[in-house]
């Protein structure tokens, strides 16, 4: 199992409860083509292929185009990728779990890397932020789709 590295200087962990079917919310989460359609903090975001263990999809969120690559698949349940852009190494693991009628979505992410050191605090602000934005805005499109 993949994870994030927890001795970073940055780690951010959010859980957020969303009223929507396990398949509504995982296939809206893995089709990352779509992504900037219901994520307002995603401009572009290409996959050009299936969900896959080693496959590369390119995106640009908050003025940076980043390359990350699947390196952990497990179908319904969890996604786990990472990559290096600006001297940052993120890794970010996505987990969901049927709840009742909800899915819990359980999101860790680590950021290292020189531009961290120096600015840890407010890179850690500003990941929390983004990644509360895209929480929510999982939780509205899956709860809207239904």
């Amino acid at each position: 199992m993949h994870t994030i590295d927890t001795t970073a200087p940055v780690v951010v962990r959010l859980t957020r409860a969303i009223d929507a079917p396990l398949a509504t919310v995982w296939s809206l989460h893995t089709d990352i083509d779509n992504w900037p359609v219901w994520n307002v903090g995603i401009d572009q975001a290409t996959l050009g292929g299936p969900v896959a263990v080693g496959s590369s999809f390119t995106w640009r969120t908050h003025g940076l185009s980043i390359t990350s690559t699947v390196r952990e698949l497990v179908p319904g349940q969890r996604i786990v990728w990472g990559g290096t852009v600006e001297g940052i190494v993120g890794i970010h693991s996505w987990t969901f779990e049927r709840s009742g009628d909800q899915v819990v979505v359980h999101t860790e992410e680590s950021w290292s890397g020189e531009p961290v050191d120096a600015a840890a605090d407010e890179l850690a602000t500003a990941l929390r932020a983004s990644l509360e934005s895209w929480l929510d805005s999982l939780k509205a499109r899956a709860e809207q789709t239904g």
